[in-house]
């Protein structure tokens, strides 16, 4: 008989009380855990599906939820219909904040489950139960949004021990009515790494482009005034960039002002464009770092 392979993983689903985003963050010692484990639908509710996983938990959980069941309703109908539910690892948040999760008793150690108000934690093979009850508190008490408690969440779960194989994928799955591009969707975010030695760190570092690129959760305090040596700063990276000739002045001048827009663009960080005399923080940092990183 053929060996299967059961990928080890810890996740969390989670619903904002604040705003209804709905996510997952998951990471696992297995390729691809995006593409596996994380369901989700805005204002519906959210499944992580794992262990020995039944990827049809996530779609037949999100039209259960859409019909009107609870969290909970949808758990037991899907364990009811699996005749390997025993192997089976899930976790469930519904579009009221339920939260509810499943660890059956076939599943390899150390595998369990930690519930809170508003979300799940769950994982299999891990180093112990220190890895869920370090994300639940992590996601607790953390400030912010959604995606920073989930970031929260994974961190600490991985600084507790993790998965005892190891680490390989990672994602990221935030669900939001018209939060995906231009509103044609409610993939607000959706960033995986399928293959890494360092999948959480790469998940951080390509969420932070994402973020830079598609979002707007920059607080305002964040934008600075275009003055003093900002001005000659910001010229003399676009002149070691090639988007500048000269820096002159004291102030951005018009080549400089359309530098700066092309430089923008060129990166599509449209989203963090400024007309103002203004730039944020997160957009004069990735310019100074791409003209230092070009000599």
């Amino acid at each position: 008989m053929k060996q299967r392979s059961f990928p080890s993983t810890f996740s969390i689903v989670a619903r904002d009380p604040t705003n209804g985003d709905i996510g997952i963050i998951v990471q696992s010692k297995f390729p691809a855990v995006g593409a596996v484990v994380p369901w989700a639908l805005a204002e519906v509710g959210a499944v992580a599906s794992q262990a020995w996983a039944n990827t049809s938990y996530g779609p037949r959980g999100i039209r259960l939820m859409s019909g009107g069941n609870s969290a909970s309703e949808t758990l037991k109908i899907l364990l009811h219909d699996d005749d390997k539910a025993e192997h089976r690892q899930v976790g469930i948040v519904d579009a009221k904040g339920r939260a509810v999760a499943h660890t059956g008793s076939e599943c390899m150690d150390w595998a369990g489950h930690l519930v809170g108000d508003g979300y799940a934690c769950q994982g299999n093979i891990l180093a112990g139960e220190t890895v869920v009850k370090s994300m639940a508190e992590a996601y607790e008490r953390t400030e912010g949004d959604l995606i920073d408690k989930l970031f929260a969440a994974l961190g600490a779960g991985q600084a507790a021990g993790g998965d005892k194989r190891g680490m390989q994928s990672a994602a990221i799955l935030v669900v939001r009515e018209g939060g995906g591009y231009e509103g044609g969707n409610d993939r607000y975010v959706d960033v995986r790494v399928d293959d890494h030695p360092s999948p959480i760190e790469e998940l951080n570092r390509v969420f932070h482009l994402y973020d830079m690129t598609l979002l707007s959760r920059e607080d305002p305090s964040c934008l600075l005034a275009i003055e003093g040596d900002l001005v000659m700063k910001i010229q003399n990276a676009l002149v070691s960039l090639g988007y500048l000739e000269t820096a002159v002045g004291d102030s951005l001048t018009p080549a400089a002002h359309s530098a700066l827009q092309e430089w923008i663009n060129t990166n599509n960080f449209e989203n963090k464009y400024r007309d103002d005399g203004t730039i944020w923080q997160s957009v004069l940092k990735y310019l100074l770092e791409d003209a230092k990183s070009q000599g």
